[in-house]
């Protein structure tokens, strides 16, 4: 009887992880669908997703208005990070950027992140101790890049009031439709495909209508190459270009063959480009699991990914989910970026800060 009921269990628990391995691959394929339509010019998109997106312009118009209508004011001077498409417009990479340069100058920034990626409502101020799925991936990722105070949880008004007991400057990460906070600079990330289709959410990528662009202080460009202005205002260039490799275990003491063959694993909003760089870097990607953007890993998908000799890279978003769970004695190589801004775009936000902090 004992060992019907193993085999039971057994075969539940196999079934179980075939069923979530099935919906993780049928999400995936769907986000890809709708990635692509967004990002395509060639035709528009089905009337039903227009009308939908007409509906979402209606809700999103009431509750920005509502959110507006009570603002409070931080303690210290507040900088906001955000965008208007939905994803893959390097924030994260952005801030942390922002934050090693306030610091250069001799500011104190502090992040306040939402912490996507858990159901967390109150804040908490992140330390080496504190888990992704506690926090979020990004708030701890935020933590580990940028060497500053991070809070993360869902009400920021109170993570913003906590702010001023360790620092003198707050970054706001992806907080250009949060406006019950006031800014005193408000940044917005296009990235340099643009808007895509130009339709607001189901139809197309945009949060907002890019007319939204007029309320934001500074408009930032990211990614590689020349791109065409949204705006008539001036529109700065910033990216973050692959730097190379590093293994996050400290196994491998030597860093890995450019020409090295690679399986990628990715839960990013844009896992394109994430390959794109690494092939760029002379990496040969022969497997990609792409998994959703803010994906929580469990034990069975790492011990799955540990089978066999592959040779794993992932970004740092991931990294910070996989780590608790990775085997000590095997390498997780992570993706790491260099950050290149032009000239004159910190000069551009300190003005702000300056003046009005």
């Amino acid at each position: 009887m004992k060992v019907w009921c193993s085999s039971a269990s057994s075969a539940v628990q196999k079934s179980n992880t075939v069923a979530i391995t099935f919906e993780a691959k049928q999400s995936a394929a769907m986000q890809q669908w709708f990635e692509h339509m967004w990002w395509s010019k060639r035709r528009k998109p089905n009337i039903g997703l227009r009308l939908l997106s007409r509906i979402y312009k209606k809700v999103m118009l009431y509750d920005q208005n509502k959110r507006f209508q009570t603002q409070v004011c931080p303690s210290i001077p507040m900088i906001s990070v955000g965008n208007i498409t939905v994803g893959g417009s390097g924030k994260t990479p952005f801030v942390v950027w922002l934050a090693g340069e306030l610091k250069a100058q001799g500011f104190n920034p502090v992040l306040l992140s939402r912490g996507d990626g858990a159901n967390n409502q109150e804040p908490h101020v992140v330390s080496q101790y504190s888990k992704a799925r506690e926090v979020g991936d990004e708030a701890v990722l935020l933590y580990r890049l940028s060497g500053c105070p991070v809070i993360a949880g869902r009400d920021r008004i109170k993570g913003a009031e906590m702010a001023a007991k360790y620092g003198d400057v707050l970054i706001l990460d992806d907080g250009f439709q949060y406006r019950q906070l006031h800014r005193v600079c408000d940044i917005v990330l296009v990235p340099k495909e643009g808007v895509g289709n130009g339709y607001l959410l189901p139809a197309g990528p945009l949060r907002e209508p890019v007319s939204a662009l007029a309320r934001a202080d500074v408009v930032v460009r990211t990614g590689h190459g020349g791109f065409e202005p949204l705006t008539d205002a001036k529109e700065w260039d910033w990216s973050a270009k692959a730097a190379g490799v590093v293994d996050w275990m400290g196994v491998q003491g030597m860093p890995l063959g450019v020409d090295s063959k690679v399986t990628l694993v990715t839960s990013v909003a844009r896992p394109r480009r994430v390959r794109n760089d690494l092939e760029t870097l002379g990496f040969e990607v022969m497997n990609h699991e792409i998994f959703d953007d803010h994906h929580a890993y469990t034990q069975d998908v790492v011990a799955k990914l540990m089978k066999g000799n592959q040779t794993i890279v992932t970004t740092g978003k991931d990294a910070v989910k996989l780590l608790p769970l990775w085997d000590n004695s095997k390498p997780l190589w992570v993706l790491e970026q260099k950050a290149e801004a032009e000239e004159g775009l910190l000069a551009s936000v300190l003005a702000f800060v300056n003046v009005m902090g």
